[in-house]
């Protein structure tokens, strides 16, 4: 079995950080739902910006609002206005075709790559 790429969210724009929130990445419902994502699902979010890498889990956002918010912790690592890269993965031993989509600088889905 294998760890494969199953969900990707490209260039995504972080809108908000807040250190008050217990942990986790809030992300647009309509881009969850455009990958695949769940729900409480472990991501990798990678920042473009920093160089910052961190696992979290997802939350959802309001449909289309364009939010991508790093709460807790991870909010110390990437800030509001940095460029990221959202990643979910699965352990299968069957070949993937990840759901990878392209946003624009307002999080709002331009196309799948």
């Amino acid at each position: 079995m294998r760890w494969v790429m199953r969900s990707k969210i490209h260039k995504a724009t972080v809108t908000q950080a807040d250190l008050n929130y217990i942990g986790s990445i809030t992300i647009d419902q309509t881009l969850v739902e455009k990958v695949g994502l769940w729900p409480g699902e472990k991501v990798l979010v990678v920042s473009n910006s920093s160089g910052a890498r961190l696992e979290t889990y997802v939350i959802l956002g309001e449909k289309n609002s364009g939010v991508i918010c790093m709460n807790g912790a991870a909010a110390h690592l990437i800030k509001a206005g940095e460029e990221i890269i959202i990643m979910g993965f699965e352990l299968t031993n069957d070949h993937i075709e990840p759901q990878t989509i392209l946003v624009d600088e307002n999080n709002r889905f331009v196309r799948f790559l």
